[in-house]
Protein backbone atom coordinates (compact mmCIF):
# COMPACT_ATOMS: atom_id res chain seq x y z
CA UNK A 1 0.00 0.00 0.00
CA UNK A 2 1.40 3.39 -0.95
CA UNK A 3 1.58 5.94 1.82
CA UNK A 4 -1.54 8.01 2.45
CA UNK A 5 0.38 10.57 4.52
CA UNK A 6 -0.54 14.08 3.35
CA UNK A 7 1.49 16.49 5.46
CA UNK A 8 2.60 17.60 8.88
CA UNK A 9 1.56 21.04 10.09
CA UNK A 10 1.21 23.30 13.11
CA UNK A 11 -1.73 25.27 14.43
CA UNK A 12 -1.82 27.77 17.30
CA UNK A 13 -4.67 26.69 19.58
CA UNK A 14 -5.32 26.97 23.33
CA UNK A 15 -2.29 29.23 23.60
CA UNK A 16 0.28 26.75 22.27
CA UNK A 17 1.67 25.43 19.00
CA UNK A 18 0.03 22.09 18.27
CA UNK A 19 1.76 19.90 15.72
CA UNK A 20 -0.15 17.22 13.85
CA UNK A 21 0.18 14.73 11.01
CA UNK A 22 -2.62 14.33 8.49
CA UNK A 23 -3.43 11.15 6.58
CA UNK A 24 -5.99 10.31 3.89
CA UNK A 25 -7.93 13.54 3.65
CA UNK A 26 -11.31 12.03 2.72
CA UNK A 27 -14.16 10.57 4.72
CA UNK A 28 -15.29 11.24 8.30
CA UNK A 29 -12.75 13.15 10.36
CA UNK A 30 -10.92 11.34 13.16
CA UNK A 31 -8.57 13.00 15.66
CA UNK A 32 -6.11 10.43 17.00
CA UNK A 33 -4.76 11.30 20.46
CA UNK A 34 -1.79 9.11 21.48
CA UNK A 35 -0.72 7.98 24.92
CA UNK A 36 1.69 9.29 27.51
CA UNK A 37 5.01 8.86 25.64
CA UNK A 38 3.88 8.39 22.04
CA UNK A 39 4.62 11.24 19.64
CA UNK A 40 2.26 11.41 16.68
CA UNK A 41 4.66 9.80 14.24
CA UNK A 42 4.72 6.57 16.23
CA UNK A 43 1.02 6.09 15.37
CA UNK A 44 1.61 6.56 11.66
CA UNK A 45 1.16 2.87 10.87
CA UNK A 46 -2.31 2.94 12.44
CA UNK A 47 -3.23 6.25 10.80
CA UNK A 48 -2.28 4.85 7.38
CA UNK A 49 -4.90 2.11 7.71
CA UNK A 50 -7.52 4.39 9.27
CA UNK A 51 -7.04 6.83 6.39
CA UNK A 52 -8.43 4.34 3.87
CA UNK A 53 -11.87 5.48 5.06
CA UNK A 54 -11.19 8.57 7.19
CA UNK A 55 -9.55 11.98 7.25
CA UNK A 56 -7.10 11.40 10.10
CA UNK A 57 -5.33 14.01 12.23
CA UNK A 58 -2.73 12.58 14.64
CA UNK A 59 -1.78 14.98 17.44
CA UNK A 60 1.47 15.59 19.19
CA UNK A 61 0.13 16.13 22.71
CA UNK A 62 1.78 19.11 24.42
CA UNK A 63 5.20 18.20 25.76
CA UNK A 64 5.67 15.54 23.10
CA UNK A 65 6.88 15.43 19.52
CA UNK A 66 6.97 18.82 17.81
CA UNK A 67 4.23 20.55 19.83
CA UNK A 68 5.00 23.24 22.41
CA UNK A 69 6.91 22.01 25.45
CA UNK A 70 8.93 23.23 28.41
CA UNK A 71 8.60 24.21 32.07
CA UNK A 72 6.11 27.04 31.59
CA UNK A 73 3.21 24.86 30.40
CA UNK A 74 0.45 23.10 32.30
CA UNK A 75 0.37 19.36 31.65
CA UNK A 76 -2.84 18.57 33.52
CA UNK A 77 -5.70 16.52 32.10
CA UNK A 78 -8.16 19.41 31.73
CA UNK A 79 -5.63 21.53 29.86
CA UNK A 80 -4.77 18.71 27.47
CA UNK A 81 -8.49 18.17 26.89
CA UNK A 82 -8.88 21.87 26.13
CA UNK A 83 -6.04 21.51 23.60
CA UNK A 84 -8.09 18.98 21.63
CA UNK A 85 -11.21 21.13 21.80
CA UNK A 86 -9.27 24.19 20.58
CA UNK A 87 -7.50 22.15 17.89
CA UNK A 88 -10.79 20.98 16.40
CA UNK A 89 -12.24 24.50 16.59
CA UNK A 90 -9.22 26.21 15.04
CA UNK A 91 -9.20 23.82 12.06
CA UNK A 92 -13.01 24.02 11.81
CA UNK A 93 -13.41 20.27 12.11
CA UNK A 94 -17.15 19.62 12.40
CA UNK A 95 -17.93 17.08 15.13
CA UNK A 96 -14.94 14.82 14.49
CA UNK A 97 -14.60 11.46 16.14
CA UNK A 98 -11.74 10.94 18.58
CA UNK A 99 -9.67 7.80 18.88
CA UNK A 100 -7.61 8.03 22.04
CA UNK A 101 -5.13 5.52 23.39
CA UNK A 102 -4.36 5.21 27.11
CA UNK A 103 -3.80 8.79 28.35
CA UNK A 104 -5.29 9.91 25.02
CA UNK A 105 -8.52 8.08 25.84
CA UNK A 106 -8.76 9.93 29.16
CA UNK A 107 -8.17 13.18 27.26
CA UNK A 108 -10.88 12.24 24.76
CA UNK A 109 -13.49 11.66 27.45
CA UNK A 110 -12.64 14.83 29.31
CA UNK A 111 -12.70 16.87 26.06
CA UNK A 112 -16.10 15.48 25.09
CA UNK A 113 -17.54 16.23 28.52
CA UNK A 114 -16.06 19.74 28.63
CA UNK A 115 -17.37 20.65 25.18
CA UNK A 116 -20.72 18.89 24.63
CA UNK A 117 -21.66 18.66 20.96
CA UNK A 118 -18.12 19.18 19.72
CA UNK A 119 -17.35 15.53 18.96
CA UNK A 120 -19.41 12.79 17.33
CA UNK A 121 -18.07 9.59 18.94
CA UNK A 122 -15.19 8.26 20.99
CA UNK A 123 -13.04 5.16 20.55
CA UNK A 124 -11.38 4.69 23.95
CA UNK A 125 -8.40 2.36 23.68
CA UNK A 126 -7.40 0.80 27.04
CA UNK A 127 -7.53 3.96 29.19
CA UNK A 128 -5.94 3.80 32.65
CA UNK A 129 -8.70 3.42 35.25
CA UNK A 130 -6.45 3.82 38.26
CA UNK A 131 -7.33 6.67 40.59
CA UNK A 132 -7.78 7.58 44.25
CA UNK A 133 -8.61 4.44 46.21
CA UNK A 134 -8.10 2.20 43.18
CA UNK A 135 -5.27 -0.18 42.32
CA UNK A 136 -2.25 1.53 40.74
CA UNK A 137 -1.55 1.69 37.05
CA UNK A 138 0.45 -1.47 36.19
CA UNK A 139 3.40 0.34 34.58
CA UNK A 140 5.82 2.07 36.94
CA UNK A 141 7.08 5.64 36.53
CA UNK A 142 10.80 4.73 36.14
CA UNK A 143 9.94 2.73 33.01
CA UNK A 144 9.10 6.09 31.41
CA UNK A 145 11.63 8.40 33.02
CA UNK A 146 14.60 6.03 32.66
CA UNK A 147 13.95 5.44 28.97
CA UNK A 148 13.49 9.17 28.34
CA UNK A 149 16.77 9.94 30.10
CA UNK A 150 18.57 7.44 27.88
CA UNK A 151 16.85 8.79 24.76
CA UNK A 152 17.93 12.33 25.61
CA UNK A 153 21.54 11.15 25.39
CA UNK A 154 20.90 9.19 22.21
CA UNK A 155 19.91 5.53 22.02
CA UNK A 156 19.35 2.99 19.28
CA UNK A 157 16.77 0.31 18.66
CA UNK A 158 18.83 -2.32 20.44
CA UNK A 159 18.92 -0.23 23.63
CA UNK A 160 15.18 0.43 23.37
CA UNK A 161 14.54 -3.31 23.25
CA UNK A 162 15.18 -3.46 27.02
CA UNK A 163 12.01 -1.40 27.49
CA UNK A 164 9.86 -2.82 24.65
CA UNK A 165 11.12 -6.39 24.10
CA UNK A 166 8.25 -7.57 21.88
CA UNK A 167 8.35 -4.73 19.35
CA UNK A 168 9.69 -4.98 15.82
CA UNK A 169 13.00 -3.41 14.87
CA UNK A 170 11.20 -0.68 12.96
CA UNK A 171 8.99 0.17 15.93
CA UNK A 172 11.97 0.23 18.27
CA UNK A 173 13.95 2.47 15.95
CA UNK A 174 11.11 4.97 15.68
CA UNK A 175 10.63 5.11 19.44
CA UNK A 176 14.36 5.48 20.01
CA UNK A 177 14.41 8.39 17.55
CA UNK A 178 11.47 10.30 19.03
CA UNK A 179 11.28 9.49 22.73
CA UNK A 180 13.68 12.31 23.62
CA UNK A 181 10.94 14.79 22.61
CA UNK A 182 8.82 13.70 25.59
CA UNK A 183 9.28 16.34 28.30
CA UNK A 184 9.95 14.34 31.45
CA UNK A 185 8.16 16.65 33.97
CA UNK A 186 5.09 16.58 31.72
CA UNK A 187 5.21 12.79 31.65
CA UNK A 188 5.48 12.66 35.45
CA UNK A 189 2.44 14.96 35.78
CA UNK A 190 0.38 12.77 33.43
CA UNK A 191 1.45 9.60 35.22
CA UNK A 192 0.55 11.09 38.61
CA UNK A 193 -2.82 12.15 37.21
CA UNK A 194 -3.52 8.49 36.40
CA UNK A 195 -3.59 8.00 40.17
CA UNK A 196 -4.84 11.40 41.36
CA UNK A 197 -7.80 11.79 38.98
CA UNK A 198 -10.62 9.23 38.93
CA UNK A 199 -11.68 9.02 35.30
CA UNK A 200 -14.59 6.62 35.85
CA UNK A 201 -17.18 9.36 36.51
CA UNK A 202 -16.41 10.68 33.01
CA UNK A 203 -17.88 7.50 31.53
CA UNK A 204 -21.21 8.26 33.21
CA UNK A 205 -21.51 11.73 31.72
CA UNK A 206 -20.63 10.96 28.10
CA UNK A 207 -23.35 12.12 25.72
CA UNK A 208 -21.94 10.62 22.51
CA UNK A 209 -21.58 7.02 21.30
CA UNK A 210 -18.45 5.48 22.78
CA UNK A 211 -16.60 2.22 22.62
CA UNK A 212 -14.07 0.82 25.07
CA UNK A 213 -11.32 -1.43 23.72
CA UNK A 214 -9.68 -3.63 26.33
CA UNK A 215 -6.26 -5.26 26.02
CA UNK A 216 -6.57 -8.85 27.18
CA UNK A 217 -2.97 -8.99 28.41
CA UNK A 218 -2.55 -5.37 29.43
CA UNK A 219 -3.70 -5.53 33.04
CA UNK A 220 -4.96 -1.95 32.75
CA UNK A 221 -8.68 -2.78 32.64
CA UNK A 222 -9.88 -5.88 34.45
CA UNK A 223 -13.23 -7.66 34.46
CA UNK A 224 -14.43 -5.83 37.56
CA UNK A 225 -13.55 -2.52 35.92
CA UNK A 226 -15.56 -3.44 32.83
CA UNK A 227 -18.56 -4.29 35.00
CA UNK A 228 -18.30 -1.01 36.89
CA UNK A 229 -17.90 1.02 33.71
CA UNK A 230 -20.82 -0.73 32.04
CA UNK A 231 -22.94 0.15 35.06
CA UNK A 232 -21.98 3.79 34.67
CA UNK A 233 -22.68 3.84 30.93
CA UNK A 234 -24.90 0.94 29.77
CA UNK A 235 -24.78 2.11 26.14
CA UNK A 236 -20.99 1.78 25.99
CA UNK A 237 -19.76 -0.77 23.47
CA UNK A 238 -16.95 -2.96 24.86
CA UNK A 239 -14.55 -4.89 22.62
CA UNK A 240 -11.59 -7.02 23.66
CA UNK A 241 -8.32 -7.93 21.99
CA UNK A 242 -7.41 -11.07 23.94
CA UNK A 243 -3.79 -11.55 22.86
CA UNK A 244 -2.64 -7.93 23.03
CA UNK A 245 -0.88 -5.97 25.73
CA UNK A 246 -1.60 -2.31 26.44
CA UNK A 247 -0.03 -1.16 23.15
CA UNK A 248 -2.74 -3.03 21.28
CA UNK A 249 -1.96 -2.30 17.60
CA UNK A 250 1.74 -2.97 18.21
CA UNK A 251 0.92 -6.41 19.62
CA UNK A 252 -2.02 -7.40 17.41
CA UNK A 253 -2.55 -5.04 14.48
CA UNK A 254 -5.30 -7.12 12.86
CA UNK A 255 -6.99 -7.71 16.21
CA UNK A 256 -7.04 -3.97 16.87
CA UNK A 257 -8.89 -3.22 13.64
CA UNK A 258 -11.18 -6.21 14.05
CA UNK A 259 -12.21 -4.90 17.47
CA UNK A 260 -12.61 -1.35 16.16
CA UNK A 261 -14.76 -2.53 13.26
CA UNK A 262 -16.84 0.21 11.65
CA UNK A 263 -17.42 2.11 14.89
CA UNK A 264 -15.77 5.32 13.68
CA UNK A 265 -17.77 5.52 10.45
CA UNK A 266 -21.28 4.50 11.55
Amino acid sequence: MSSRFLHGANVFANGIRQHYLRYGGKGPVVILVPGITSPAITWGFVAESLSLRHDVYVLDVRGRGLSSTGPDLDYGLDTMADDVIAFASELELRQPAILGHSMGARIAMRASNRAPGSFSRLALIDPPVSGPGRRPYPSKLPWYTDSIALAEKGMDAEAMKAFCPTWTGEQLQLRAEWLHTCYAPGIVKAFNDFHDIDILPDFATLTVPAMLMVAGRGGVIQAADEEEIKGLNPSLQIARVPDAGHMIPWDDFDGFFLALGDFLSR
